[in-house]
């Protein structure tokens, strides 16, 4: 049976530079940084302090998974910002928001009010857009929202 989300994958164009970005600039650990086997892929993971049982894994395009052109699409999609990587909760929009733009995140939407909560959007190193969001009741049950 599944129990839950562990690992989910953010599509990245330089792993330094991404792991630079989550770490100092959103405030998220380093959970694994390694190399697979001899000039094997670099497995770099990142989560947030308080939620050990989720990471996210910064991962090239490309390696034996993927073919040449479609880790190129998938570069260039990357690249044009056409994907969004997911939700990041939060229990403070507005001193989060504050703190990540001084910080040099680049915001595509302010923190506006939403019916589930506030949510503000941003882009990562790579161009990936992610929704900071603070629900309305403090957790993250936008599925419950959704559907009403």
């Amino acid at each position: 049976m599944i129990k839950g989300l562990t690992i989910s994958t953010v599509w990245v164009l330089d792993q330094d530079r991404a792991k630079e970005f989550f770490v100092d600039k959103l405030g998220l650990e380093v959970r694994t940084d390694m190399t697979l086997g001899e000039g094997g892929m670099r497995w770099l993971t990142v989560g947030a302090k308080h939620q050990p049982d989720v990471v996210l894994t910064l991962m090239l395009p490309g390696g034996h998974a993927m073919d040449d052109e479609s880790a190129a699409a998938l570069k260039t999609l990357v690249s044009k910002g056409i994907l969004g990587a997911g939700v990041l909760a939060t229990d403070d929009i507005q001193g989060d928001y504050a703190k990540l733009k001084e910080r040099g995140v680049e915001f595509l939407q302010e923190p506006q009010e939403r019916p589930y909560g506030t949510e503000a959007i941003f882009r990562d190193d790579s161009g990936n857009w992610f929704s900071l969001t603070q629900t309305k009741q403090g957790d993250l049950d936008l599925e419950k929202e959704w559907a009403s």
